[in-house]
């Protein structure tokens, strides 16, 4: 069965190719490389020991979206990660984020709803739900007006696509995770940001492996029991193999909504010293850290409440938080040398 899959080179979209392919699935991949690099390929290859088919496309390009839909009719189902994802880049670039995260989602989505089925798994984020008012969040939370750009690209995307679901033969999920991080524990494939990393965990392996001079802690002022942001991290495979088990939900025609939403976190927060902590009782390594000005954009607090996704879904977030960081630290290491 032929699955597309867009931003397919890049963090999750990688890892989550890899377990596809472990399902038996035929992945196409679709990337541009801007924020990934084509030898990610070879290592997926490396870990499955099949390459995907991979074509180099810009989801921003209509036609060649419209091009690559021509020749692939028998496309079973996509998997839609092609999106910028940082919320500081996106308040000061947001017509970046609105052209790359929504026109690729609608030209996407005009071509698929011409296919005999139109499955779709949607990369959202806890993002939608702005500052929640309540902890644990879950799927029900109202949505809050969004903080950033990037938020509110997810909060329309989620928007566009219960819209196009009521009147053509789209079936979705959509996937709100909360902060991915580790690696696949080969050390084949793994978070590789270009540029200064937006995301706390790969900031924190290239300042312990000497990239960077010291980390910074965007504020400490925040109402938290230490003071600093406090977010749900989950295991980028742990996140992967809820988009297989969605999809699989979605080719078996089991859900019972035209769009099905769920939570992918592991239901704990941890807050932003927390994490360097844990890192440096794995690593062996002491963190230069420093606490700077807040940045604009990032909520206090965001932890998942995951019933929903464990009941329905049948899946759990397996990964300790200890365990993520350590195959961070494993890729940081085989990269650099």
């Amino acid at each position: 069965m032929k699955i597309l899959v867009t931003g397919g080179l890049g963090f999750i979209g990688s890892h989550t190719v890899v377990e596809l392919q472990n399902e038996g699935f035929e992945v196409i991949v679709i990337d541009n490389l801007s924020n990934s690099s084509i030898n990610v390929l070879d290592g997926i290859e490396r870990i499955t020991n099949k390459k995907p088919l991979f074509e180099n496309i810009d989801v921003r390009e209509k036609s060649a979206v419209q091009n690559f839909f021509k020749r692939n009719k028998d496309v079973a189902g996509v998997i839609h990660f092609a999106a910028s994802k940082a919320v500081g880049e996106s308040v000061e670039k947001p017509l970046l984020y609105y052209e790359n995260n929504i026109n690729a989602l609608v030209y996407l989505l005009q071509e698929m709803t011409k296919l005999p089925q139109a499955n779709f798994i949607f990369s959202s984020s806890c993002t939608v739900y702005g500052q929640a008012e309540k902890m644990p969040i879950t799927e029900d939370a109202s949505i809050q007006p969004a903080i950033s750009p990037y938020g509110n690209t997810k909060q329309i995307g989620e928007e566009i696509i219960q819209d196009v679901a009521r009147v053509t033969n789209l079936n979705s999920i959509l996937l709100r995770y909360f902060n991915p991080i580790g690696a696949h524990s080969s050390a084949e494939i793994g978070e590789l940001p270009l540029g200064v990393p937006q995301n706390l965990v790969p900031f924190i392996t290239q300042t312990a492996i000497g990239m960077r001079n010291e980390l910074s802690v965007y504020g400490n002022d925040y109402s938290t029991p230490d003071g600093t942001c406090i977010r749900d991290y989950i295991h980028v495979v742990d996140l992967a193999k809820a988009h297989v088990i969605a999809l699989q939900r979605l080719l078996k025609k089991d859900n019972v909504e035209k769009v099905e939403i769920f939570n992918l976190g592991t239901g704990t927060g941890s807050s932003v010293l927390e994490v360097i902590k844990a890192f440096e009782k794995v690593s062996g390594k002491q963190l230069n850290h420093r606490i700077v000005d807040r940045r604009v954009g990032d909520v206090i607090s965001a932890y998942a409440n995951t019933e929903k996704a464990n009941k329905i879904l049948g899946w759990i977030a397996e990964t300790s938080l200890e365990v993520s960081l350590a195959s961070a630290w494993k890729w940081e290491q085989k990269i650099r040398t």
